[in-house]
């Protein structure tokens, strides 16, 4: 079952194998989002996310598509977590984010594009 984080807040922290799975799934009804920062993008990033840094989130997040519910991720999941309420605030459809950031997808040895 998927984690909740702290608060009232309805979304779901999803660990490295249980986001993994849910974007393997055939309907793709959802998107990953990577906040981090050019430089850390340009580092490595999880495939298939796109990238929409914090710094300019109103700006990039307008590119995300509106059909598919979101996931957010950044280095060690805090960022993803001011991301998530922003999102939530703009009326997207979130779902969650990626508990540990890409440190935990990395520390389970998941795959990483460039």
């Amino acid at each position: 079952m998927f984690g909740w984080f702290g608060g009232s807040h309805d979304y779901k922290t999803f660990t490295p194998g249980e986001l993994r799975d849910l974007l393997g799934e055939k309907d793709g009804g959802y998107v990953l989002a990577d906040v981090r920062e050019a430089n850390e993008w340009a580092g490595g990033h999880i495939p298939d996310a796109v990238h929409v840094p914090l710094s300019r989130f109103a700006a990039s997040v307008a590119t995300l598509p509106r059909d598919k519910k979101i996931v957010f991720y950044c280095q060690s999941g805090m960022r993803s977590k001011n991301a998530l309420n922003q999102a939530k605030k703009l009326g997207l459809p979130v779902e969650g984010h990626l508990g540990g950031g890409i440190l935990e997808w990395r520390r389970n040895e998941l795959p990483i594009g460039r």
